[in-house]
């Protein structure tokens, strides 16, 4: 009996005594006993053993559960024939199962690094309500330039914030230990931690309403600095500690992984925190009262009912007002403005786009991968189309057909994610390590319910995705020419065949987008460190100290530059006699190229000479004091003039060296030699130019050279001091040897932060680099992944028309025209994958040039290389297949 004649006549017998729904259930394991190789009769006598009465059964599944336990009985036999249809296909099981767990687990791993820096709520109390207040000079295209004390108490009394309060990130000295210690200090209000809302670990913090006007001596230290230094010890509060010669009283300890809402990994890794009132010492009256910027930024709690946006529009009409009423203060040419950031979009800084653009990456990965697994599930589908048959010929709905399947590529998807996400889980610690110090908010990242969340959301995604088109295709089946076929093998059918392709095109376009954002990126990245850097930062080190800068000035130890050279001089002395070393200079400010936290840098407000430069109006930029030697030690070269030399003293007219930038910027067509400029608008004296030496990129290898002015280390004192030595031992046992001088000199100073110049340009890259490793990365796995996808397709297109190329090759055709003929049909699918590619890829280019400062809105050559990449690829993926296809045996072919 064949089935077509077996097939109505259980039916007829069944209908009586079954339920529609217990029907779908014994036919279901009916076709499953079917499909193992038992004969039908026997696999449906079977199946009713198996259910027991199934009439009965499903009167009690009514009775007992009702419609959500039918529905949960039928999901978990879907599950269960879903897990067992897989265990007969390990191979493609496997394959997919990996394919999945690249794409979730990439994703997962970004996700959670996007969750923890970008996502996810700052840990204090309504932390919407937080804002950082930054101000700028869009005039002069100056961001962050700082806040004046009176605009801070111009916002106190705005109504615009409940609490407002300035910081200021500085390194400083630890004394009072067995060594002298550089700790990372925030010197805040009085009000800080109480507009947080956090409360310390141990003892308290400052009072919000201390009316000291200076430094109150008293502190909160972190918790990492209580462990380190004080080894936890629970009676350190009340203990007394020297800061730059000042005491200071521990009165509290934060929480462990309490760290600063900075805007720089500096500031979010602060030790210490002392409250000062802005109005005293060591600030002079003159400080206090000018509206020139002292500390960089201030964060605010908004007042109750205020959004960003409206805190936004009322400061802007603060601002106006504050124009018109010191005209002085806020020139017209500089446009001052005061910008209102979510205190959380202010932490994130710069690093929110790329690692947005690596989120998107791996995204891209997961799509190509999605389209590979739902090719094969076309196939399998097409080999299933018997299966399918029967089921439908035994009464299953069409529907209930599409959810098994779908079941089955939800189950795949699930078990892929489970694996990527263990993966993520096993190796949370390394990715943590990878990533740069820029990316704030590390000690968050954790695989937490959110993260799971998002797996389970993309793994849920992903298995609809890929398993969406072949349920379709189930639903298009036609019993009778399926059932007849009796197992051979049919031409695919048109709609099918465009599926596949539609994939593949899909897949290619995603592969050359992301394969010319890797270029790009390379190109960018290649622009950067080709490009002359203006210095040779081959085999110098750089070594750091702070001299001490004490409130009370009458116990600075260094209070003119005429009390600190003896001391920068001495050190250069000694450091020239240490083992190895060929020359020796000291910088401060942004002396250190790529490397000048906003705490190290000095910036000068210049004032140019009536008629010259800006005229009257003052010019900020950012200075760096080097003795004469700085010059020669980095390789910066002379264009005219001179550069400084030991008689530049304080005893001696204030010179200045600037660089090309400035000497463009201000005499484009004159010679700024024997200018003169005043580098504070309340300087006695006038700096006479001396020299200009070349542009050097040392704020930025991707943004223009600004102007810089270099003044004398012996003319302008410096607290921050950078060592340079060309030559000598590696970093570390040069710290040791440099700490040894310095110490020897002043035992209270700390040297630390030894590190090669090319390390520190290493470090300023990192970001950029992780983006370029991780894209390019995504690049080769979507590439392999579209490579195999188009053999498949085409090594199965090619398997479906054996029959055809048999007869074709019978009558006469030569191989090399059935070669061209698989080749010409499979280049179109590459070819217009290729053109959706270059259009997705320009508009890509476009957004990665407004992203990351040196990419290329157009760059046609990086565009040209990778299409050209992945044609070369698609065209050898359909030439396998298709050389397979040309020596097929006609007679072989035709009897199969």
């Amino acid at each position: 009996m064949s089935i077509l004649e077996w097939l109505p006549r259980v039916r007829a017998r069944r209908t009586a005594e079954l339920s529609d729904e217990m029907r779908t259930h014994l036919d279901m394991a009916t076709t499953d006993r079917i499909a193992r190789g038992e004969p039908p009769d026997v696999a449906a006598a079977n199946a009713r053993r198996e259910f027991g009465n199934p009439g009965l059964a499903a009167e009690l599944s009514r009775d007992q559960w009702g419609s959500i336990g039918t529905w949960v009985e039928q999901l978990w036999q879907d599950i269960a024939y879903a897990v067992r249809v897989l265990g007969r296909t390990p191979a493609f099981t496997i394959a997919a199962v990996l394919t999945v767990a690249i794409g979730v687990g990439g994703s997962t791993a970004l996700f959670s690094i996007v969750d923890a820096t970008l996502l996810r709520p700052l840990p204090y109390p309504h932390p919407e309500q937080l804002v950082r207040v930054v101000d700028d000079y869009s005039g002069v295209g100056s961001r962050g330039v700082g806040m004046s004390i009176p605009e801070w108490h111009d916002l106190e009394r705005s109504g615009i914030f409940s609490d407002i309060s300035p910081s200021w990130f500085d390194n400083n000295n630890l004394s009072g230990l067995p060594r002298p210690q550089r700790v990372s200090l925030l010197i805040v209000a009085p009000n800080y931690f109480s507009l947080l809302g956090v409360a310390p670990r141990l003892g308290t913090t400052f009072d919000p309403r201390d009316p000291t006007p200076g430094f109150n001596q008293q502190v909160v230290i972190s918790d990492g600095l209580w462990k380190r230094l004080f080894g936890g010890d629970t009676g350190v509060v009340g203990r007394v500690v020297q800061l730059d010669s000042d005491s200071y009283r521990i009165i509290g300890v934060m929480p462990r992984g309490f760290q600063a809402p900075g805007d720089t990994r500096e500031e979010r890794g602060t030790e210490v925190w002392p409250a000062f009132g802005f109005g005293g010492a060591p600030l002079n009256e003159a400080t206090i009262q000018s509206r020139a910027g002292l500390f960089p930024s201030a964060i605010g709690r908004l007042a109750p009912g205020i959004t960003v946006a409206d805190a936004q529009r009322r400061v802007d009409a603060l601002v106006h007002s504050l124009r018109r009423q010191f005209p002085a203060d806020y020139p017209e040419e500089r446009d001052w403005h005061v910008r209102v950031l979510p205190l959380a979009d202010s932490v994130a800084g710069d690093v929110g786009r790329p690692l947005l653009l690596l989120l998107g990456g791996v995204g891209v990965v997961l799509l190509i991968g999605c389209a590979n697994i739902a090719n094969l599930l076309l196939a399998r589908a097409s080999a299933r189309g018997r299966e399918i048959a029967v089921r439908q010929a035994l009464g299953g709905s069409t529907s209930r057909l599409v959810r098994q399947l779908l079941t089955e590529s939800i189950v795949l998807a699930a078990i892929g994610g489970a694996v990527g996400v263990a993966i993520v889980a096993a190796t949370r610690h390394a990715l943590i390590g990878a990533l740069p110090d820029s990316v704030p908010r590390v000690n968050e990242i954790a695989i937490d319910w959110r993260v799971w969340a998002f797996s389970m959301a993309t793994s849920l995604a992903a298995g609809i995705f890929f398993g969406l088109a072949p349920a379709m295709r189930a639903r298009r089946v036609d019993i009778t020419a399926v059932l007849r076929e009796e197992g051979r093998s049919n031409t695919a059918g048109l709609a099918r065949g465009q599926a596949r392709h539609a994939l593949i095109v899909a897949e290619f376009a995603l592969s050359l987008v992301l394969l010319s954002a890797s270029g790009l990126l390379a190109h960018s990245m290649w622009d950067m460190l080709r490009v002359s850097f203006g210095f040779n930062p081959h085999d110098v080190t750089v070594v750091r100290t702070r001299l001490p800068y004490p409130n009370d000035s009458t116990e600075d130890l260094y209070p003119t530059v005429g009390d600190e050279s003896p001391f920068v001089r001495e050190v250069l002395r000694r450091c020239k006699t240490l083992p190895g070393v060929r020359d020796v200079a000291l910088g401060g400010g942004a002396a250190v190229p790529l490397d000048h936290p906003y705490q190290d840098q000095t910036l000068l407000r210049l004032v140019f000479e009536r008629g010259e430069g800006r005229g009257d109006h003052p010019l900020d930029v950012t200075g760096s004091e080097v003795t004469p030697g700085y010059f020669g030690v980095l390789g910066l070269s002379l264009q005219r003039g001179r550069l400084f030399d030991e008689h530049d003293t304080d005893a001696s007219p204030p010179v200045v060296v600037i660089n090309e930038a400035m000497a463009r910027a201000f005499w484009p067509d004159q010679d700024p030699l024997g200018r003169r400029i005043k580098t504070s608008p309340h300087a006695a004296q006038w700096s006479t130019i001396v020299g200009v030496v070349a542009d050097a990129r040392t704020e930025s290898l991707a943004e223009p050279v600004p102007p810089q002015v270099y003044t004398s280390l012996y003319q302008r004192a410096a607290k921050h001091l950078a060592i340079f030595v060309r030559g000598g031992a590696e970093p570390a046992v040069l710290e040791r040897q440099v700490r040894d001088i310095v110490q020897s000199l002043n035992p209270s100073l700390p040297v630390f932060g030894a590190e090669t110049l090319d390390a520190t340009i290493t470090a300023s890259l990192a970001l950029r680099r992780l983006s370029l490793v991780l894209i390019a990365l995504f690049a080769g796995i979507a590439l392999l992944l579209s490579a195999i996808g188009i053999y498949g397709v085409v090594a199965y297109v090619v398997s479906e028309r054996t029959q055809e190329i048999g007869v074709r090759l019978a009558l006469g055709a030569e191989g090399s025209q059935v070669l061209g003929l698989v080749m010409r049909e499979e280049l179109g699918t590459v070819t217009i994958g290729a053109i959706a590619g270059i259009i997705g890829a320009v508009i890509l280019s476009r957004i990665l040039a407004g992203w990351l400062a040196g990419v290329r809105s157009l760059d046609p050559l990086t565009l040209a290389a990778s299409a050209a990449v992945l044609t070369a690829v698609g065209t050898a993926s359909c030439y396998l297949p298709a050389r397979r296809a040309a020596r097929i045996e006609p007679v072989i072919a035709l009897r199969g």
